[in-house]
């Protein structure tokens, strides 16, 4: 699975009275970002509903004029679900996280009931590098999935 790629120039209507970006347009980015993410590890048939944000972390703030950049990956699949990690980072500052979060999306039919995705979760899914590793980990222990 590939990453998904989103950026966005912070503009003082993102900014809260700090001149950073406001906790509300944080979660609204990323909740594209996630969307985009998961649409696009479900395949274009996806009908796709967010179920929950397992966790959503702010490590830094975002001034306004700063572009940043939320990567996107799967990184855990069940039967009628899948789970997107986001991993964010100032486009000046590649190596400086300022966000980071897991969010769990369902595949559901016309009347929005769980629909399986196509393709068979992995059994045991191969290890993923860094960041996803741990986002994954992190995934599992807030689904209370047994490895």
């Amino acid at each position: 699975m590939e990453e998904t790629l989103t950026h966005r120039l912070v503009l003082p209507r993102d900014a809260n009275h700090h001149g950073t970006l406001y906790a509300g347009v944080l979660l609204s980015l990323a909740l594209e970002a996630g969307y985009a993410t998961a649409y696009r590890a479900a395949g274009d048939t996806a009908n796709l509903v967010l179920k929950r944000v397992l966790d959503l972390r702010c490590y830094k703030p975002v001034s306004v004029g700063q572009v940043i950049e939320i990567r996107g990956r799967e990184v855990y699949r069940a039967r009628a679900h899948v789970v997107v990690a986001l991993y964010g980072t100032p486009l000046t500052e590649r190596g400086a996280t300022w966000m980071d979060g897991l969010m769990q999306f369902v595949q559901v039919n016309n009347s929005g009931s769980p629909e399986p995705l196509d393709g068979e979760p992995e059994i045991a899914p191969a290890p993923l590098d860094l960041p996803w590793q741990a986002l994954r980990d992190r995934s599992r222990k807030l689904l209370g999935v047994r490895s």
